[in-house]
């Protein structure tokens, strides 16, 4: 009880100084009100306070109803942006008042990111706080809200309480969508325990529990609803993306949405029959990350902020030491992208000084290829030649 008491204040204690550098990185841009190229200059760009005009939460305007100028996230991202401008109020710093509410929120979901972590992976949660590439991300968008929700289905479902795993599941898939996912491992456990009944209770659940949220706005705001959509089919090449990064270098390919589709696809059923495979059965914890990682590495977008999605899940699918230095490694790649986009959109928007598209599209590469061979390393069995080979999964569940 003393060291579990002890690891949750250390935690609260760690996670807090991590929150507060992350604001202090945002300083500069909060006094400058966030102008251009300044906040790709100092690397302090922020949705929260891009979207406040730009989306009509400044002056409380509902999120789906606009045709055009809906928000561009699912419905729980979307009540969290839309309930926080109320408490902003009519003052001249009304942005940066906005800004600040929303990364109080955020500041208090790390928080208990942390601690969930602290409780899943009692001896390697510091990473989470500690990782710069996360420190620098924090307060680049709402995506916390999703990452807490999912990591917690992970950590219910490992203890096999299914029913408040997939209403968790369904939850951070109505409010960000990526961790829809994790259905991919959780469909390849079920199978290998023969658990199809439980297996079909639980994609009812976490489906319903996703219409439930949806279907309201789905109803009453059809158009500005279906606009997130409508958006993530008809966007191009964007920001961080293997399709960018080729484009750049001067690779025109059409249909990238089909092509980061197939690709998904491939990696997808790659991964699935790996853990089909594999002699041990694995924990969801264990092979999360992985499925998350192919999804960002074939999406037609990798903003920085996805950071935030993959570093919970690679530090509880950290095994060994070989592992954890595969993950600085990979953090570092991270953090070099996360100053190369900023250094090229100052370039891009009129700065004297910044990054070279070749350059930035180069920081991709190395990003996709730290990513490649993390995963690779979790992967990888260690078994010296000539034994028979066993999967690195530990023989003990997930602590909780």
């Amino acid at each position: 009880m003393k060291f579990a008491s002890f690891t949750v204040k250390s935690a609260v204690a760690l996670g807090l100084l991590a929150a507060l550098l992350s604001f202090a990185k945002f300083q500069h841009c909060r006094e400058t009100n966030w102008a251009q190229p300044d906040e790709y200059v100092h690397a302090c760009y922020s949705d929260l306070s891009a979207l406040f005009d730009s989306r009509g939460l400044s002056t409380h305007t509902w999120p789906f109803s606009s045709v055009t100028n809906s928000v561009e996230y699912p419905p729980g991202t979307a009540m969290v942006m839309w309930a926080t401008s109320f408490l902003v109020g009519d003052s001249d710093n009304s942005i940066r008042n906005y800004f600040d509410i929303n990364a109080l929120f955020i500041a208090l979901l790390f928080l208990a990111t942390v601690v969930l972590i602290a409780k899943m992976k009692p001896k390697l949660w510091f990473l989470l706080p500690l990782s710069p590439a996360v420190v620098a991300s924090l307060y680049i968008n709402w995506d916390l809200w999703a990452v807490i929700s999912a990591v917690a289905a992970i950590y219910f479902f490992d203890q096999r309480r299914y029913i408040p795993s997939a209403l968790l599941l369904g939850l951070s898939i109505a409010t960000k969508f990526f961790p829809i996912v994790l259905l991919v491992p959780i469909l390849i456990i079920f199978i290998r325990r023969f658990a199809i009944s439980a297996l079909l209770k639980y994609f009812a659940i976490t489906l319903s529990t996703w219409a439930v949220i949806n279907i309201p706005f789905a109803v009453t705001t059809p158009q500005g609803w279906y606009r997130f959509f409508e958006l993530n089919a008809a966007r191009p090449a964007d920001w961080g993306s293997l399709w960018i990064g080729i484009h750049i270098f001067g690779v025109k390919l059409s249909n990238v949405s089909t092509n980061s589709f197939i690709l998904f696809a491939i990696g997808a059923l790659a991964y699935a029959i790996y853990l089909l495979r594999i002699e041990r059965i694995p924990s969801l914890a264990q092979c999360a990350f992985v499925i998350v990682a192919i999804f960002t590495a074939a999406s037609k977008v990798y903003s920085p902020q996805y950071i935030l999605w993959l570093t919970p899940l690679a530090i509880l699918a950290l095994q060994n030491a070989r592992d954890r230095t595969a993950y600085w490694i990979w953090q570092g790649s991270e953090l070099i992208y996360h100053f190369a986009i900023w250094q090229y959109l100052a370039l891009f928007t009129g700065s004297r000084f910044g990054l070279s598209s070749h350059w930035y599209a180069a920081s991709i590469f190395v990003r996709l290829g730290a990513l490649a061979w993390f995963c690779a390393s979790l992967m990888r069995k260690s078994t010296p030649p000539g034994v028979p080979q066993q999967p690195q999964f530990p023989t003990t569940a997930v602590s909780g």
